[in-house]
């Protein structure tokens, strides 16, 4: 994992990115054309969905023909362990969202080597969470 060619670091380079996984689910269930997707995935904009397009079928994870976007073999393989995280992620999140806001102080009184003043208002990270 930790060569520059390893399989995994391959992989998690290409569904790291939060809205590769995003779209591999909402495709999983059979082919959308775009304006399908834009309005199933809340929050993600034009451009980004476009570049999520691109990335995942230039990684052969989806064709796109005549306006339909679709998963492939290959991009259908993935499902299983996509929905594996994201059931630890319905699992966890909490956890995950306590452990984020309780670093937060600390990183802003260490930040960048400087004493800084604590936000007078704890950040609502839960807001940012995908639900």
């Amino acid at each position: 994992m930790f060569l520059a060619d390893c399989p995994a670091r391959t992989t998690l380079e290409v569904v790291g990115h939060t809205w590769s996984v995003v779209v591999v689910v909402a495709l999983g269930d059979g082919p959308l054309r775009y304006g399908e997707l834009l309005d199933r995935i809340g929050g993600i904009s034009n451009k980004m969905l476009t570049q999520t397009l691109a990335r995942l079928r230039g990684n052969g994870l989806l064709t796109s023909v005549d306006g339909w976007h679709e998963l492939t073999d290959l991009g259908r393989s993935l499902l299983t362990p996509v929905r594996a995280l994201a059931a630890w992620a319905e699992e966890h999140t909490g956890e995950l969202l306590d452990a984020r806001r309780d670093a937060d102080v600390d990183t802003d009184v260490l930040h960048a080597g400087r004493q800084v003043e604590p936000r007078d208002e704890p950040l609502d990270i839960r807001r940012h969470a995908v639900g």
